[in-house]
């Protein structure tokens, strides 16, 4: 059974794409998102073999005419993917989704003997599911400090390392905090809603740039707002996505990337797989990508490409330490796919409200207990408050945000490493990332335990510890 939480942030993301019906999958497991009776394939003679086979299995399944199999959308695009449906599933047509279900059958032993993934279902991209923030941000005051603090840097423009956040925008007052002075980029395209509340996820890209303007102050760090549908895309908008937010801002020394999903497979996605080639070729850009908040082993998609022998200098993946650092926080996800863990847990950065107060209404309601078994006091059950989305609760809790905020996730975590990084580039004039990247990595002499591993931990040098406080249930 799939958390609570899961189950409302579906509903959430299905309210924000009213016209595209989801499903969770794979099967009843709640792994991931998925667009219903819609596969995806490579352009070309992929996308034909693909759509024959799916003819097939409707017509056997149904025995209906397959013109109600249809490529939907353009063929050829800089993602390289054809977009095919099947029958109506907005209207209730489960045929269509089961026929989807037998193609992927079917193909996966062609898949296997050529060892090239051929289709592929249309995963859901997010900031915001189970698979990306575990938590709500919690309001911090204007007089407490940030945490990570402010690194000692001067900002100089000849040498200021290139960072491109994708992600949710800009919130409207984010240069109130002189921290954010060379923090640029698009707006994030609505942030309160009809009565001036806050809506769910927005200062996201904002919190994140704080971190890196707070690690590496000689950065020129740009934020797209690529991500704004509750920060939920479709893996066939997703790589045309990452292509836009280049060619507007440019490619930088680092992408600093906190959105992903699993597919159940250790192959990546063909939504992305085009961006993925395009970036291994560029002389030194570097990935840094969430690891995801599934508390998994479970690839999770762009993240896992770092495990795999064409990407391994390309991309770093991220997963999250508790607020100790001693420790993988509960949430994050793990394994060898994972190639360093960073502070996750309780950070503090600029989030809105610097000019005017804004309220904020909470929308998952705290659990009793940590939903993945830990006995600390972890964001699964502290700061304890009631969600708006929660069927049968109270009154929802509502707070006030005026700057700051404390939040949790390996959101977090991805550009607390990406500014680490960038701050090795200033302090050894290193001009390529992915250099940087490996000699930070190879210098690190800081560990920590996920799982009952020994795994490399950046931890700044600027960032204060918290202390972990035990659970009473888990005593």
């Amino acid at each position: 059974m799939a958390p609570q939480r899961f189950h409302e942030q579906f509903d959430q993301i299905q309210r924000s794409m009213p016209d595209v019906p989801l499903a969770m999958g794979p099967d009843d497991s709640a792994e991931f998102f998925y667009e219903k009776g819609v596969v995806l394939a490579r352009d070309g003679e992929e996308a034909r073999v693909v759509e024959e086979t799916v003819r097939t299995h409707f017509t056997e399944a149904t025995g209906l005419t397959s013109d109600r199999v249809r490529r939907a959308g353009p063929e050829t695009n800089r993602s390289g993917i054809t977009r095919i449906q099947v029958g109506d599933p907005g209207h209730g047509d489960r045929r269509g989704d089961r026929a989807v279900a037998g193609a992927l059958r079917a193909l996966r032993g062609a898949e296997e003997r050529t060892g090239r993934k051929l289709v592929s279902r249309n995963h859901v991209v997010s900031t915001t599911v189970n698979a990306c923030n575990p938590a709500e941000p919690v309001p911090a005051l204007l007089s407490q400090t940030p945490n990570p603090s402010a690194a000692e840097a001067t900002y100089d423009p000849d040498t200021a390392v290139g960072v491109l956040v994708i992600d949710t925008g800009l919130v409207h007052d984010y240069r109130s905090y002189p921290l954010m002075t060379h923090v640029r980029g698009d707006a994030q395209i609505k942030e309160c809603d009809e009565n001036g509340i806050l809506q769910q996820y927005v200062g996201h890209g904002t919190f994140i740039a704080g971190l890196v303007a707070a690690l590496s102050p000689n950065t020129d760090i740009d934020v797209s707002n690529s991500l704004n549908d509750a920060g939920a895309i479709l893996e066939s908008e997703f790589g045309e996505k990452l292509f836009d937010a280049v060619d507007r801002h440019g490619w930088p020394d680092i992408i600093s990337l906190s959105a992903g999903t699993p597919n159940g497979t250790a192959t990546g996605l063909l939504g992305v797989e085009n961006f993925m080639q395009a970036l291994r070729n560029q002389p030194r850009t570097l990935l840094v990508a969430a690891a995801g908040n599934n508390a998994s082993a479970t690839p999770f998609w762009p993240a896992a490409y770092a495990d795999l022998p064409d990407y391994q200098d390309v991309v770093l993946s991220v997963g999250a330490l508790r607020s100790d650092g001693d420790f993988g926080a509960c949430f994050t996800n793990h394994g060898s796919w994972v190639k360093v863990y960073a502070p996750g847990e309780q950070l503090t950065s600029p989030l809105i409200g610097f000019d005017a107060p804004v309220p904020y209404v909470y929308q998952h309601t705290t659990y009793d207990a940590c939903r993945f078994g830990f006995s600390y006091l972890c964001t699964c059950v502290h700061p304890c408050h009631t969600g708006e989305l929660t069927s049968g609760s109270a009154k929802p809790d509502q707070v006030m945000f005026e700057g700051f905020a404390h939040w949790s996730g390996t959101s977090f975590a991805t550009p607390v490493a990406a500014g680490l990084v960038a701050a090795h580039m200033t302090a050894h004039k290193e001009a390529d990332a992915r250099a940087a990247r490996q000699q930070l990595l190879a210098a690190n002499t800081e560990f920590a335990e996920v799982r009952g591993a020994h795994v490399p931990a950046l931890r700044p040098s600027t960032w204060r510890p918290v202390p972990v406080v035990r659970h009473p249930a888990g005593a």
